[in-house]
């Protein structure tokens, strides 16, 4: 009888862990998931920065409309809208696009033109230049109209 249950003990012992090749499995199968993700995830950044810039156009725009209202011509607030704007976009953190407004001074046709600025992702993502005018024509990358160009 005591054969017996030495021979139960030693079947109800349990192993707990993951072998290696389960281990091997899982991070296989991470790699592929990353291997796809990834690149998504940058063309959402991308097209996430971008959008922002967008933003800060439509935002210059209306300090432009608003400025002009207020002072009473383009040319009173030429000055002071070309150093508070055409700089540098985002202001903090790393710039990715160079902001211009034209033409100086400002007239009727003002134009803001953001330009992806070399060597950072805003330039290798193949955008081209950003505009949006006083018609409220926007464009991108050679592509312009007044609806979803921005979007494409």
């Amino acid at each position: 009888m005591k054969v017996c249950f030495d021979n139960l003990k030693s079947l109800s012992v349990q192993q707990r862990g993951f072998t290696l090749i389960e281990m091997m499995i899982v991070v296989a199968i991470i790699g592929i998931l990353a291997a796809i993700a990834y690149p998504n995830y940058q063309q959402y950044v991308i097209k996430t920065k971008r959008t922002d810039m967008m933003g800060e156009m439509y935002n210059i725009a209306s300090e432009i409309e608003s400025r002009k209202l207020a002072r009473g011509s383009y040319n009173a607030i030429s000055a002071s809208i070309i150093t508070d704007f055409a700089v540098n976009y985002p202001r903090q953190g790393n710039a990715l696009y160079n902001v211009a407004i034209t033409p100086n001074p400002l007239t009727t046709r003002w134009v803001i033109t953001a330009t992806p600025i070399p060597s950072t992702q805003m330039a290798n993502a193949a955008d081209g230049n950003l505009s949006f005018n006083y018609q409220g024509l926007k464009c991108r990358g050679g592509t312009c109209g007044t609806g979803d160009e921005w979007n494409q």
